[in-house]
Order: structure tokens, then sequence, then C-alpha cells
């Protein structure tokens, strides 16, 4: 053989590098909703998966900080996150409720910013360069993370603020500044994310990027309403790409008055590397005064689907109901009768039968068998290509 032929020989022969296996069911984070764990994996205790990023945008009070705190109350429940850090690095300063009360203890004693000074006072992100450079840190410690970086866009860059200084330099009578290019940012992003992605596979932790919407200005009759910034490497490197947007409020009638006291928040997936299925939608109350739904928006889905029916009563079927022509995204009202639990309740009712009666697990169970129902519904029925 000649030594070409050698060489090819060693190269097909010589040990490969073991791949790493698939990711197993307990390498998976809850998000705290039932609904969204299943539009992200269809799976009924998982959401995120270990060792990746993960991007989340929204619509302002459409519950992005809620979510994503709820994924570090998650891992003080689930023992596969007992070693893991939990880093908050909350560039915004918007996350002013009650942590304790909305998280949990374990939260609060578990959470912590990316950096303390010698003082022990917490350091948290200015610009894009600090965000790369404490997570690099953070990535070379000796143990997983989970990150949740709030947000993308209160950061600030070293170009922005260069700019700044030449702006200000030319309003008061000196050098003309250069022209604007943006703030840096997605140019940042699409150099450093992708070195960071490689050490989250290795250690397992888990980047969590929240961003907010903005209007597209101009855009066509096609094109979407909605854009963000940070650039196109947010959407490229992310394993999950979750948007969320207000579509109702929540209201109470107390002395009279109707009062909001919460919201409903819609969550759809716009890229999905876990099971590729994307536009998959959850309808998710979430509350003023106690956080997101779970219950509720369980109870929603299952009613929504036909799997709950309203019981008539005699006044109902002497009644005659105007039925809106436009389907609106709101919670259901009525009599709810529930084959499994017995029961016919309203739904109020039944959210507090379910808690009082410890029923959470039979819930998802239930919302599970349906959802499966649904994407079993909408496979296409063929013979496998190469199978």
């Amino acid at each position: 053989m000649t030594k070409k032929t050698d060489k090819i020989k060693e190269e097909l022969t010589k040990p490969r590098r073991k791949r790493s296996p698939p990711i197993k069911a307990s390498d998976f984070l809850s998000t705290g909703s039932t609904l969204l764990n299943y539009a992200c994996t269809g799976m009924v205790h998982g959401g995120i998966p270990k060792g990746k990023f993960v991007f989340f945008v929204g619509d302002s009070q459409s519950g992005k900080t809620w979510l994503a705190l709820s994924l570090f109350a998650e891992a003080c429940r689930n023992k596969s996150f007992d070693d893991y850090r939990l880093i908050y690095d909350d560039v915004e300063g918007g996350a002013l409720m009650d942590l304790e009360r909305f998280f949990g203890s374990k939260m609060i004693d578990r959470i912590e910013p990316p950096a303390l000074d010698k003082e022990g006072i917490s350091i948290y992100s200015e610009t894009i360069e600090d965000f790369y450079f404490n997570i690099d840190d953070a990535l070379q410690g000796d143990r997983p993370f989970i990150w949740v970086e709030d947000s993308m866009d209160a950061l600030s860059s070293d170009y922005e603020g260069r700019k700044f200084e030449e702006k200000k330099t030319e309003a008061r009578g000196g050098k003309k500044a250069k022209g604007d290019y943006g703030d840096g940012k997605a140019k940042m992003n699409s150099s450093w994310l992708r070195g960071i992605l490689a050490g989250l596979r290795d250690t397992g932790s888990i980047l969590i990027i929240v961003n907010q919407t903005r209007d597209n200005v101009g855009a066509g009759l096609f094109e979407p309403k909605k854009t963000r910034s940070g650039g196109h490497a947010l959407r490229f490197y992310a394993t999950l790409e979750i948007w969320s947007s207000v579509v109702g409020q929540i209201k109470k009638k107390v002395k009279g008055i109707d009062r909001q006291i919460g919201t409903y928040v819609r969550v759809s997936l716009k890229k999905n590397r876990v099971n590729g299925r994307v536009d998959r939608l959850a309808v998710i109350p979430i509350y003023h005064s106690y956080g997101i739904d779970d219950v509720g928006s369980c109870v929603d889905f299952l009613i929504e689907e036909g799997h709950w029916g309203k019981a008539e009563s005699e006044k109902d079927k002497k009644r005659k109901v105007k039925r809106s022509k436009e389907k609106k995204e709101k919670k259901p009202a009525g009599v709810i009768d529930v084959k499994e639990f017995g029961v016919t309740l309203k739904r109020t009712q039944l959210i507090k039968h379910i808690e009082d009666e410890g029923l959470q697990f039979e819930l998802r169970d239930i919302v599970s068998d349906v959802w499966q129902e649904i994407e079993e519904a909408c496979e296409l029925k063929r013979k496998p290509r190469y199978g």
C-alpha cells in the first residue's frame, strides 16, 4: 500500500472521541409551566435542557422575568440541580417583587450575582463586555450554573460609550463625531456568543438571555410587526427561542369596580432544536399576587381542547346565549364537568379542589394524554423513507 493509503487507513481506524449521549429526561429543567414544558420538549416535567442557551423574547409586562426566575425556583426542587449555582445578572434592576414570597426561601439562599466586590457588594454587568467576561469566569469555575441575563437590552457596550463621548464633544463645539453604526452588541454577540457554547455543553450549564420586543417600524405586509435587538447570533445559537406577549387582562370586581389582578400571557416557540416543533402555543395566567398559575392554565387548556365540557344547567338551557364570531383567548366560564375527578364545579372552585386534594400530578397526567393525542393526530402517517 502507498503512504497515502496507509494514512487514510490510520485516520479511519484511530479511536474517536466519545460523543455525548442523547439528553436524558433528568437533564431537563422545568419552566414552572406544564404547558410551556410540553411546547418546548413534549415532556411534562422538563422544558430547558442542560448545556444549552435559551433565548427569551417578550413584550413589556409579558412575564419574561417571572418565567426566568421560575427556573431558579424549579432548580431548587430538582435534585439534578442541587450542585448548580443560580446566577442572576439583574442588569435592569427590575426584579423588585418579594422574591421569597413568590419563589421560596430555598431560591433566596442560593441566588447570587455574577460577582462580588471586596466589601461583598453585588456586581452586575453594565456592558456586554462585562457579561461575556463574567460568564467566562463562571465557566472556569468548578460548578455548573444556571445564568439568567436580564436583560440584553439593558447592557451598554464600550463602543456605545465611546460614541457617546464623541457626540458629547461634537455638541460642545469639538471634533465632529464619526458615523454611528448601532451600539456594537450585535457584532459582539456574533463574535463571542459561540465561544461560550462549548463551555455550556461541557459543564451542563444553562444560559437564559432575556430580550425586549420592539415595534418593527416600516415592516412590510408579510413581515413581523415585532422585532428585537442584539443581532442574528442570538437566534442562530439558541436551542429554544421563546416569545411572550400579553393577550388579555385578568380582572376581579371589588366594591363594584373591575380591577386588574393579572394578565393572560401567550407564549410561543419560534425556534426549537429539541424536537423541531415550533409555533406551539401556551396561554398562561400570571397574577400580581401569586405569579404563574400552572394549575389554572392546565384547566383552561383541557376546556379549550374540549376534553372537559361545560355542564349545562337548567337556567342555561332556557337562556339564549349569543356567541361572538371572533374567538377570544380568555378564561372559560361556567360550570365544568370533570369526569376524572368525579366533580362538577366552576373554574375557581375546580382549581381550589385540585390544590386542596393534591391532584396537581394527576392534572398534569391528563394534560399529557391530551397533548400527546393532539400531537399524534398532527403527525403525517407515512412509511419512513429510510426505515
